[in-house]
């Protein structure tokens, strides 16, 4: 670790950190029974509707399921290439 992360406080995360989080994504993934290939296609078409509207850079679009309490959510992050609305 880094002086500056001790310094700040912050943490590296640790095996069991990482472990619980894998867990959770895995169960959130079996509790919303989307398959990883649901969600490929999902993250294809949030793509393809959106870039009809503003300009995103595709490559970093990133889809994860999160769940909070008994609440699912499905996550687009989705960087915009160019923040101004495309004529049509």
């Amino acid at each position: 670790m880094s002086f500056w992360k001790r310094l700040l406080g912050q943490q590296e995360p640790t095996s069991r950190d990482i472990a619980k989080r894998r867990l959770q994504l895995a169960l959130t993934v079996d509790r919303t029974r989307l398959s990883p290939h649901l969600l490929e296609t999902l993250k294809d078409e949030i793509i393809a509707v959106i870039s009809q509207h503003v300009d995103i850079e595709p490559d970093g679009v990133v889809v994860t399921l999160t769940q909070q309490r008994s609440e699912h959510r499905l996550v687009a992050e989705i960087p915009l290439a160019n923040t101004r609305r495309r004529k049509g």
